[in-house]
């Protein structure tokens, strides 16, 4: 077998030095010879005859069947534009969550002085996730990247961490769970905002890492559907929180009625489009999704405006700050509202594809 090969080759070669001669010297005499009815007849027998022994030298290799080929290219191929929107939207998402937890962990533990070294645990994490998440925002590389899922799990995790601990802070005082600590101790939902963006973000990767021809899918179930439950919780559970502390307000401003009203609307109504896809109940959602992220921002200027009539306003903002409205708050409405579009998106395109 191995010496057929070379002795191939030499024929082949002579073969083909001959010809480029006969070309140069006797053009004429070499268009008579292909003109010759005995051409074809001899052409189709060298045909075979080669076809045979390079069967019996060299063993052809199978084509490929058409579903392989079809998972090689989805490997490698990018997912649709549609899915890397949206992938990117769940990390402006997380980025506003994170920039959240950061801005208000920071007042809030420095009000407390620190007093638990685990205080600091919140700030570095949401800072990591900041990051991570604008990194994210501005990757065009269809992949996920493991930095970005380790720093999304990390943010989780303590996000849980300080559930537990806020929750303990109010279990420990005088009258344990009461109207009483429930205003005044460590707000019970707040850490939640870093669970969620750690969870978002999670999400963006596992969105961004879908190969094409293949729906996007969260812990094995439809991408869509699972971060639209995740996002509908989120304003549900934000929406209970700024309930609670509006009431500690008395709802002294008429406008402070508006967080516990419009974002359980968008919640139920993401929900329902989760739930039972259809055209009308998706351009419901997300024209109330948009309007919950414009009360985000907002809410804002509500709190801007409720610190400047604090005694001293903005010229004593040292101390005004720190006891509030908290400004960066209300954005993380507009986080849960982007990936609440997001997630809409996601549902679009599974109903039709």
């Amino acid at each position: 077998m191995n010496r057929a090969v070379p002795a191939l080759d030499v024929v082949s070669s002579f073969a083909l030095a001959g010809a480029a001669a006969a070309m140069l010297v006797r053009p004429r005499h070499l268009s008579a010879i292909t003109r010759s009815p005995i051409v074809p007849v001899a052409y189709g027998l060298t045909r075979r005859a080669a076809h045979s022994l390079t069967r019996r030298v060299v063993p052809l290799r199978p084509a490929p069947r058409p579903r392989r080929l079809a998972r090689l290219i989805a490997r490698v191929a990018p997912p649709p534009a549609a899915t890397q929107r949206a992938a990117r939207r769940l990390h402006g998402s997380a980025a506003l969550l994170a920039f959240s937890v950061l801005a208000d962990s920071a007042v809030e533990h420095y009000r407390g002085s620190f007093h638990n070294r685990a205080m600091y645990a919140p700030l570095i994490t949401a800072a990591l996730t900041l990051g991570g998440s604008l990194f994210g925002l501005g990757d065009r590389r269809a992949a996920r990247h493991p930095l970005r899922d380790t720093i999304y799990g990390g943010a989780a995790a303590t996000g849980l961490a300080g559930l537990g601990f806020h929750a303990y802070n109010i279990l420990k005082r005088p009258g344990s769970l009461s109207w009483l600590n429930l205003f005044y101790a460590a707000p019970i939902g707040a850490p939640m905002a870093l669970a969620l963006a750690g969870l978002l973000g999670r999400g963006a990767e596992q969105v961004r890492g879908t190969p094409h021809r293949q729906r996007p899918s969260v812990r094995g179930l439809p991408a869509g559907r699972a971060l639209a439950a995740l996002s509908a919780a989120g304003l549900a559970g934000t929406a209970g929180e700024a309930g609670l502390l509006h009431f500690r307000g008395a709802f002294q401003d008429p406008f402070m009625v508006a967080p516990i009203t419009v974002p359980p609307v968008a919640a139920t109504l993401l929900a329902t489009a989760a739930l039972f896809p259809g055209r009308l109940i998706s351009h419901l959602a997300r024209w109330w999704l948009r309007l919950t992220a414009l009360l985000g921002f907002a809410g804002v200027g509500f709190h801007a405006y409720g610190i400047s009539r604090n005694m001293g306003g903005w010229r004593n903002w040292s101390q005004n700050v720190l006891n509030g409205p908290p400004l960066p708050a209300p954005p993380s409405f507009t986080g849960l509202a982007l990936a609440g579009l997001a997630a809409l998106s996601l549902i679009q395109g599974e109903h039709h594809g």
